[in-house]
């Protein structure tokens, strides 16, 4: 869109929202999949839970899998009516109620983008935050002990925090920046904004890659 300002580029921004959407889901349900897997509660939900959620992995995946293509839907059709009322203005003698539809149209189709983003961000937020919470707590307690701990075990859970560190820190970056996208906040994107959104998705997706690569429970 940015050498090429014509309507072609819309089709390839429905491509590019359907990835970004699927790939928000399927990253929140990988942080829901560690913290369950990792973490212990002793509430009968949590531990019902922590047994059937392999068993569940393939219907979360389809369901991430449909909720990014109805939302994608959805998206693709706003895009042909604002088509439709750009040429319709063209012609109209009074264009007021068609920029009124015009501006609501684009007003619902931003917000739904947004709500389909915050809701697994929100998932993926509480997942990691309440890990490192218990991981930290969980460390403190093994350091003040430390007594039938070996060295190793306390590197392992020093290792996760830091991992989880990471995976916050790039994920909340990737969400902020997807969310200036569609907010369109900068409105004169500059080259440095195009790179910076190209380093924050190669990080997520490599530091995703070796989350999973890295646990034989993940794989």
């Amino acid at each position: 869109s940015h050498f090429h300002p014509n309507y072609n580029f819309w089709y390839f921004g429905i491509v590019w929202e359907f990835t970004n959407i699927l790939s928000f889901w399927l990253t929140s349900l990988l942080a829901v999949f560690y913290c369950v897997k990792v973490s212990f509660f002793s509430h009968p939900i949590f531990l019902w839970l922590k047994w059937r959620i392999v068993r569940l992995v393939p219907r979360l995946l389809l369901g991430s899998l449909l909720i990014s293509c109805v939302s994608i839907i959805f998206s693709a059709t706003s895009y042909y009516i604002n088509i439709q009322f750009i040429s319709m203005k063209l012609f109209a003698r009074n264009s007021t109620m068609l920029e009124r539809l015009e501006a609501f149209l684009w007003d619902f189709s931003t917000l739904q983008k947004v709500v389909v983003l915050v809701i697994p961000f929100l998932l993926f937020l509480a997942s990691t935050v309440l890990l490192m919470a218990l991981l930290s707590r969980h460390l403190k307690q093994m350091k003040d002990l430390h007594t039938g701990h070996s060295n190793s075990s306390l590197e392992a859970h020093s290792a996760a925090l830091r991992s989880l560190a990471i995976f916050l820190t790039l994920f909340t970056f990737y969400f902020l920046t997807v969310l200036l996208s569609i907010l369109d906040v900068l409105f004169n994107k500059e080259s440095w904004f195009w790179a910076w959104e190209a380093i924050i998705y190669a990080l997520v997706s490599i530091h995703s890659t070796l989350l999973m690569l890295s646990s034989a429970k993940l794989k």
